[in-house]
């Protein structure tokens, strides 16, 4: 069903200026609509576009926006519920969405951010959901952590490129999924058993059937039912045709289905992917942590390439010093020359050479006797 003419959704930016308005976080929205705090992010960056009844009551949520009064029952009831959603699935508490992350872009009507602060923002609002994304995707806990690191640690690397994407947390994703699903990992000795299931007996059942499916099915249905992704934007971030990506949804679905007929459903696949991931308190490192981390890394591999340049312009130095300093042309080959016999090998003698030898032996060694001049 599609939203009524008479209703329409106001732009992208005008949505977002709505709820700052009255001071609602994603997750508030996100609870008073029903969806994930990623949707509504999708929903206000004009990535995707609601549908059916999530568009209706996120129509009839902004209309509320723009009355004051209600905005203000609006934001107390949204607090609780979002609060108590918080709690019973042992996230953190809810906090104040990070502002915009393009350099030179005023956060609010106070000075711009700084590259660190713009940094830690963009850290606190993705890294504690997507450690909980690639836990599902590794069935890892300690892998998924660093990941996670690994990837932010590569956005603090190339900040300047990262801050001015259209989707910073998308490219964190996608790089903390690579690490990730890395067939690397598998010759680690850490990582060459398996790690301890989940408690809980549906927990354990469902990431079973998830580790059985090849990496690019795990990761596309993890996108589109976990995270909440449009199928366009799935296969551009699996590096997969739209079809193709359709396809693996589909064969994922089957597979999850054919395992637990409960899970059929789209909407329950996509609550129970949020428990699974909910229920192992998975926890980040702090973003001071993770930028020096990155800063030492950096600064590890720099000094490595410096010893390496450094060898190598010893090595040509040396090889410059000890090399001849003129040419040495090569010795010629051998000529036959006329008239010289050829060289033959040592044999056995002949007679006339046995006998000339058995004369010169009989001489004495110092030769025949001097001639002496006689007197006349």
């Amino acid at each position: 069903m599609t939203q009524s003419p008479a209703t329409p959704l106001p732009p992208p930016k005008e949505r977002r200026r709505l709820r700052e308005s009255q001071s609602l976080t994603q997750a508030q929205v996100a609870a008073r609509v029903g969806v994930t705090r990623e949707t509504v992010r999708a929903w206000e960056t004009g990535r995707t576009t609601p549908r059916g009844r999530k568009r209706e009551a996120y129509a009839r949520l902004l209309g509320e926006l723009t009355k004051p009064p209600v905005a203000q029952e609006a934001l107390a009831e949204a607090e609780v519920t979002a609060r108590r959603q918080d709690t019973d699935a042992a996230e953190t508490p809810v906090r104040t969405d990070p502002p915009e992350l393009s350099p030179g872009r005023p956060a609010s009507e106070g000075s711009p951010l700084t590259p660190a602060q713009a940094f830690d923002a963009l850290y606190a609002f993705c890294a504690p959901s997507l450690v909980r994304q690639a836990y599902l995707l590794t069935g890892r806990r300690e892998l998924a952590r660093e990941s996670v690191e690994r990837a932010f640690q590569l956005a603090w690397q190339r900040w300047p490129e990262v801050a001015v994407d259209r989707d910073p947390a998308g490219w964190v994703r996608a790089s903390a999924y690579e690490y990730a699903l890395s067939p690397w990992h598998r010759l680690r000795p850490r990582y060459r058993h398996p790690e301890p299931p989940p408690a809980n007996p549906s927990d354990r059942a469902l990431m079973d059937v998830l580790l059985t499916l090849p990496p690019p099915y795990r990761r596309t249905l993890l996108l589109y039912d976990g995270v909440g992704l449009d199928l366009p934007d799935t296969a551009a971030e699996t590096e997969a045709s739209t079809p193709a990506a359709a396809n693996r949804l589909l064969h994922a679905r089957e597979a999850v289905a054919a395992r637990l007929p409960e899970l059929a459903e789209p909407a329950e696949l996509h609550r129970r992917l949020a428990e699974v991931a909910a229920a192992e308190r998975l926890r980040a490192a702090k973003p001071p942590t993770v930028r020096t981390g990155s800063e030492r890394r950096a600064s590890f591999w720099t000094r490595a390439a410096i010893a390496f340049t450094v060898a190598l312009i010893g090595t040509t130095a040396l090889t410059l010093r000890t090399a001849p300093r003129q040419y040495e042309p090569p010795i010629a080959p051998g000529a036959t020359i006329q008239g010289v016999p050829p060289k033959v090998a040592p044999g056995p003698l002949s007679e006339a050479e046995q006998e000339l030898r058995a004369k010169l032996r009989e001489e004495t060694v110092s030769g025949p006797e001097r001639l002496m001049p006689q007197p006349g």
